[in-house]
């Protein structure tokens, strides 16, 4: 990020604006909404800037900025659409102390004036370091169709209302009140007069009512990125006070997090460094005091290779309640990736899912079943386990020319698919990032490839 995104304040505070044509225009129509005291310089200034001139909006003084002008201003714009008058009122502004902007020269300014869509006083800022404004101008009219004219209203009421919110305690219970008013009653309200009366009602509603109990939820985040989480899996994350999370847990996902959650890694690796299951059962039961929503934040879903009974027998045991939102399992994010089917009409009526490891080092497995031919099974946390594998099941007999496959990374950007067969098995696992290891599926481009050579290259 080379442009950090802030809201500065202008109230009764000098922006200065040099040029007279549209380009000044354009600036001076989002900052005529500001209220700040705006001075143009220009010989030859549009009408329309004289005409707010002559009505009081901003003051126009006809003639070049020069030294001084822009003395006490938070914020200058060069917008004459010359290089060299612009490079001239940037060097002006400068030097008086202010921050500078020179219209179509990213590089020379000092901010940028994002795509604002306007719900005063809701401000929704678009910046794309202006590498897309298109695509700015695009997310500004989308978001502009999404979001009521009422909004700004319902904002604005609820400014009003601050002190008197202040008679719930500071953190889960004045959130509640707020989410309350702004996402139920607010909108069903007609006229700012009922919304008024929304507010006093919903106040004296989380006044009276019990804080709500402590809570786990359980959450699976899936195989990583963002776009596969569920609904409900979303929601859990932003109304979270805590989230232990997993090391495998994408930075992506972790932004979803309200800013003020409290963020604890609770990191596992196998045959690595490690935070003991005993500690994250204490974490659990040590962020549920006082009424915490705490999520539990699981790669995957929860329910596969998770150690979910232990945590779960921790909430059982502090008499915690608890939820278990599902997520998309690495596998099936991977067999995806692949092009495949889990299971396949005269192929395959099971699939199993496997774990390379256990509590004890290597898990035994029934290794008869899966040398069948045909057999398909998901291997997590298989690197190190690979030649292990490996050998039991060609030591039950299983072809050594058995599709095998590897998905690091499975539905990241860097995701990586490694084809291989049992013989090379042990050959394939070198990777750094998280793997899934699939017995009998080949990805489906690769079948593909083989069906279509000549027969002689089978010779």
């Amino acid at each position: 990020m080379d442009h950090f995104p802030i809201f500065v304040a202008l109230a009764g505070r000098r922006v200065v604006l040099s040029g007279g044509g549209e380009a000044a225009l354009a600036k001076l129509r989002l900052l005529l909404k500001t209220t700040a005291h705006i001075t143009v310089f220009s010989p030859n200034a549009s009408p329309k800037i004289k005409a707010w001139h002559n009505a009081g909006k901003l003051r126009y003084i006809p003639r070049r900025i020069e030294p001084g002008d822009a003395m006490c201003a938070v914020l200058a714009y060069a917008a004459d659409e010359d290089s060299a008058l612009d490079t001239r009122t940037s060097q002006i502004a400068r030097a008086d102390g202010a921050m500078v902007n020179i219209v179509d020269n990213l590089g020379d300014s000092q901010f940028i004036t994002p795509a604002i869509v306007d719900r005063d006083p809701v401000t929704i800022a678009i910046g794309t370091e202006g590498a897309a404004p298109v695509l700015a101008r695009a997310i500004k009219a989308d978001l502009e169709e999404r979001l009521p004219q009422s909004l700004g209203t319902l904002a604005r009421i609820g400014k009003t209302f601050r002190k008197a919110a202040d008679s719930l305690p500071m953190g889960r219970a004045r959130r509640d009140f707020w989410r309350d008013y702004y996402f139920n009653a607010g909108p069903a309200a007609i006229s700012e007069d009922d919304i008024q009366d929304a507010l006093n009602i919903t106040l004296a509603k989380h006044v009276t009512q019990k804080f709500r109990d402590a809570h786990v939820a359980f959450v699976g985040a899936g195989p990583g990125d963002p776009e596969l989480l569920t609904l409900k899996a979303r929601k859990a994350i932003d109304e979270a006070d805590v989230i232990i999370h997993d090391r495998l847990v994408t930075p992506e996902i972790l932004e979803l997090a309200r800013r003020e959650a409290l963020i604890v890694d609770a990191g596992k690796e196998g045959f690595g460094p490690s935070m003991s299951q005993n500690s994250i059962n204490d974490l659990i039961a040590e962020h549920t005091q006082n009424g915490a929503q705490v999520v539990r934040l699981k790669s995957g879903d929860p329910t596969i290779f998770g150690r979910l009974d232990e945590e779960i027998e921790t909430c059982l045991a502090h008499d915690l309640s608890y939820t278990i939102i599902p997520g998309i399992t690495a596998a099936s994010a991977a067999v995806a990736a692949i092009g495949q089917s889990f299971t396949r009409r005269c192929r395959n009526g099971t699939v199993r899912f496997l774990t390379g490891h256990d509590m004890k080092g290597f898990a035994d497995h029934d290794w008869a079943a899966l040398a069948k031919p045909d057999a398909v099974a998901a291997i997590y946390m298989g690197k190190k386990a690979a030649r292990f594998v490996q050998g039991r099941l060609l030591m039950h007999g299983a072809d050594r020319l058995t599709p095998v496959t590897l998905i690091e990374n499975a539905s990241r950007a860097d995701q990586r698919i490694i084809p291989a067969t049992l013989e090379t098995l042990a050959e394939v696992t070198a990777v750094s990032g998280p793997a899934v290891i699939f017995l009998g599926l080949a990805p489906r481009d690769a079948l593909t490839s083989l069906a279509t050579l000549p027969q002689e290259e089978f010779a």
